[in-house]
């Protein structure tokens, strides 16, 4: 399948939900669990039970709640670091953290002192980075990169959940600090950025996860562009 824009992935996503009827729960769930099945493979891997999951408070934040939720109920030890009051969270994204709540999970709040976030994430095996997704442009600012250069600082595996955080989803530059990670869990197909020279320092391996779209939508998104 052809690699995605920005524009693509939004227009996909609004079609998919207004017009096959596809909940924007259920896709954030089908993105969660399979990129949960993608880092608990790469936990296997490393001999690792721990994973810190750094969420934003958009739609990516959400995909990694579900992750988070997928990852505790197979036995690895999760903590979630959020990096927006949980009060500005809304629609799937909060559906999720409110189910994280009931559940117990270990939330913490990072968005007050992000530049103190980078030691606690050297305890786990793995960091999740569920921070921002394909509609992140420009140079990161503010909690979003003091959070980014702690996670590269940790010097931990990350797993980017769609595309790293600060890498342009349409150009594959990053105009400041961007997630540096092992791996990519992108949805619904590749994106056009990540065939950018030097974009794989960012995206490591680039793995694409299914999330429930009709094939024929992707397909009808393209040709239109061709």
């Amino acid at each position: 399948m052809n690699p995605l824009t920005r524009r693509q992935v939004r227009e996909i996503d609004r079609f998919a939900i207004e017009q096959f009827g596809v909940p924007g729960a259920v896709l954030m769930e089908n993105a969660g669990r399979n990129a949960a099945d993608a880092a608990e493979r790469l936990l296997a891997r490393m001999a690792g039970r721990s994973a810190a999951v750094v969420a934003g408070g958009g739609n990516n934040g959400g995909d990694g709640f579900v992750i988070a939720r997928h990852l505790a109920l197979r036995g690895v030890r999760v903590v979630t670091f959020l990096l927006a009051q949980p009060d500005a969270i809304a629609g799937d994204a909060r559906i999720n953290l409110d189910i994280l709540r009931a559940l117990g999970h270990d939330l913490r709040d990072a968005s007050a002192d992000p530049a103190g976030l980078g030691e606690q994430l050297r305890a786990f095996d793995l960091i999740v980075d569920a921070i921002g997704g394909t509609g992140v442009r420009g140079a990161l600012r503010g909690v979003q990169a003091q959070a980014v250069e702690q996670i590269n600082a940790a010097g931990r595996p990350v797993l980017a959940v769609d595309i790293p955080t600060g890498l342009d989803c349409d150009t594959g530059q990053a105009e400041g600090p961007a997630v540096r990670a092992v791996l990519t869990v992108t949805f619904v197909a590749r994106k056009v950025g990540f065939d950018a020279p030097g974009a794989d320092r960012y995206t490591g391996e680039v793995v694409v996860a299914d999330i429930g779209i009709p094939a024929e939508l992707v397909a009808e998104r393209i040709a239109r562009d061709a």
